[in-house]
């Protein structure tokens, strides 16, 4: 069993925020392959077979900065292994249109992944999704609570497809294999640069 975890905030005021890229990269995942969610494990869940592998979506609704309640609820619940566990998050540190794949290590500032690892450990699967930082140092924390611009959103839609593709060759070929595959690519930003 695995879990797949997209980080965000609840409600229509964030629904379509850059911290919330998590969600949409979860829901993605959710219509592409017909999984319904349902209240548990302090979030909304639902289970779902992804490259022939048993999965667990989640998004926790507990507000990002106590995402680890869930995401601990989970894994105790279905015994899943650290190494079994995807959390899907926004980067500031990777430019709009990147998605890298992250195994272990800190969280860089991120308050979700700062909340995980007090609750599991460090030692699990991260799906980095670029949000890129704001032009004025310090504004960062209103930058990830504001709606994507319409001029980010074509790439947005490319970005939510790889980072669909991103956990599932995770699932089917190992974390490894994804950075070989995801870690290199170029923002499409920089293709029209």
């Amino acid at each position: 069993m695995w879990l797949v975890v997209g980080l965000g905030n609840p409600g229509d005021k964030y629904a379509r925020t850059r911290h919330n890229i998590g969600f949409m990269v979860v829901d993605a995942l959710a219509h592409r392959f017909n999984a319904s969610f349902q209240i548990g494990f302090k979030g909304e869940v639902g289970k779902v077979e992804l490259a022939h592998q048993p999965c667990i979506l989640l998004k926790p609704q507990t507000f990002m900065n106590l995402s680890g309640d869930s995401v601990q609820a989970a894994t105790h619940f279905h015994k899943i292994p650290n190494s079994h566990v995807i959390v899907i998050q926004d980067e500031l540190d990777l430019a709009l249109g990147l998605v890298r794949v992250k195994v272990d290590g800190g969280h860089g500032g991120h308050n979700g992944i700062r909340d995980i690892t007090r609750t599991i450990g460090s030692d699990f699967i991260r799906v980095r999704v670029g949000v890129g930082r704001p032009q004025i140092k310090g504004l960062e924390a209103d930058y990830v609570l504001n709606e994507y611009r319409s001029d980010e959103k074509a790439v947005l839609g490319e970005q939510i497809v790889d980072a669909c593709e991103a956990v599932l060759c995770i699932l089917s070929d190992g974390a490894q294999k994804a950075q070989m595959r995801f870690n290199q690519k170029q923002s499409p930003l920089a293709k029209k640069a």
